[in-house]
């Protein structure tokens, strides 16, 4: 026969107001109603914008669409050159704006006093991912462009982006950096290591996970940014002649691409960008969370 063990009731309650007695509220399950409907309304209409656009651009794809350039003569549509466009400023892109937020994040978390000047870097760095686009592609161009006599050019698309994306990859890594736990830091210290040698072969291994995040939402952010590049990068969509020439030149992206058919009305063909820039979107979210997932693993 066994024995029934009877918790006893914490001193001042019931037995009867036990936790273990406790009915659901009316309330309680509304609430988790509304919860679940608003995560269905969310996943449907992702589903609904996606299919919407499949459906509408996935007869526009073909092999010539994504290996040629606008042919008047030929009478061909493609999108190659703004493919191309595209990998060239997001790598320029990442390249100057990876560097600098990684340090700034660092210089913030582990070096910066707490402090007046502090506030302000981090109010400013706030503020900056909270401009309108349209506001950067003003400024790149007139900087970039006019000043610096970059002109209409793929390099002065990239400047323009990387103080964008900048403010994104500074405050990821800053959180992916506290994060680590101190131990590691002061276990590091405590044997004799340098601070530099302990960032560089503790905290970035520890933080990378979070730090790779930032860095694939950027890209997602430059894949898709289209009012920025409007003032500063034009809409060339000529594949290069001269690798390293081709920064100084005009280059529209896939979103440019997809502005100017819309603007035609050629909409088989804005589908059809549409259907490979959600591609490379979910592509890119998809890497985003494999790398966490596989950095979190090898952390542990």
């Amino acid at each position: 026969m066994i024995n029934q063990v009877v918790l006893p009731a914490p001193h001042g309650a019931s037995a009867s107001g036990s936790i273990y007695n406790k009915k659901s509220r009316i309330s309680d399950t509304i609430l988790l109603v509304l919860i679940y409907l608003c995560a269905s309304i969310s996943i449907l209409v992702l589903i609904g914008i996606m299919g919407y656009v499949f459906v509408r651009g996935i007869p526009a794809i073909s092999l010539s669409f994504l290996t040629t350039v606008p042919s008047t003569i030929k009478g061909t549509f493609g999108i190659v050159g703004n493919i191309v466009n595209t990998l060239y400023i997001v790598v320029i892109t990442l390249l100057i704006a990876t560097p600098l937020g990684v340090g700034a994040a660092i210089y913030l978390n582990e070096y910066a006093k707490g402090g007046k000047i502090i506030r302000i870097i981090e109010f400013t760095t706030e503020t900056l991912s909270g401009i309108p686009s349209i506001i950067f592609g003003l400024f790149g161009y007139v900087f970039f462009g006019i000043t610096l006599g970059l002109g209409y050019s793929i390099l002065t698309g990239a400047l323009t982006l990387a103080i964008m994306v900048l403010p994104l990859i500074t405050r990821t890594t800053q959180e992916a950096l506290k994060t680590v736990p101190a131990s590691y830091r002061s276990g590091a210290l405590g044997i004799g290591a340098t601070k530099w040698y302990m960032i560089r072969t503790i905290l970035l291994p520890s933080a990378m996970p979070g730090i790779l995040t930032g860095i694939i939402l950027a890209i997602g952010r430059i894949v898709g940014e289209s009012a920025a590049l409007l003032f500063t990068a034009g809409s060339g969509y000529l594949l290069p002649k001269d690798f390293f020439g081709k920064i100084f030149e005009s280059g529209g992206t896939l979103t440019i691409q997809l502005y100017l058919c819309m603007q035609k009305a050629k909409y088989s063909e804005a589908f059809g960008i549409a259907v490979v820039l959600l591609v490379i979107v979910l592509a890119i979210n998809g890497l985003a969370k494999f790398l966490s997932h596989k950095f979190n693993t090898e952390v542990k």
